[in-house]
């Protein structure tokens, strides 16, 4: 399968990335966790992705999937969905670099009603070659923008 021409600048995505991150956030107590992403091409203009995260004893923690759109070579759109009762429709920049790119990434999101309140999330993504580092801020249950997690991913396998 070729991949959509509006997908060459996010191409360095595709595969499983794994590593090692640590969260906080004012109402509960710091943690670190194992996270995994995986990017896939689907033959069209846009990547599938899934992620999830477990603890250092091997207890799920998280997982969320959506799907990562490039616009006109100069925007990132990521459309998540969590079983937590959200769902992200993440926008912004993406800033080619030498070894990859940085995007940075600002949400609107939407609540179950039975979900915790989180009103935005910024999430950044930067690719510099096999290393995938991911930052994760916040604004829910009434504590203002505020950042929650961080990852250092590094590639396991490519797919396409």
């Amino acid at each position: 399968m070729t991949l959509h021409p509006g997908l060459q600048a996010v191409a360095g995505l595709l595969g499983t990335w794994r590593g090692e991150g640590s969260g906080e956030y004012p109402t509960i107590k710091s943690f670190s966790y194992t996270e995994e992403l995986t990017f896939t091409d689907v033959g069209k203009p846009f990547l599938h992705y899934q992620q999830r995260t477990w603890s250092p004893a091997g207890a799920p923690m998280h997982t969320e999937t959506g799907f990562l759109r490039v616009i006109d070579s100069q925007t990132i759109e990521f459309v998540l969905a969590q079983p937590t009762g959200q769902t992200e429709l993440a926008q912004g920049a993406l800033n080619l670099t030498d070894a990859g790119f940085i995007c940075k990434l600002d949400s609107q999101v939407v609540n179950s009603a039975s979900a915790k309140q989180v009103q935005t999330t910024r999430r950044q993504l930067e690719l510099s070659a096999d290393q995938l580092s991911t930052s994760f801020a916040m604004a829910a249950v009434g504590v203002p923008l505020t950042h929650h997690l961080a990852s250092v991913l590094h590639r396991l396998s490519t797919t396409s």
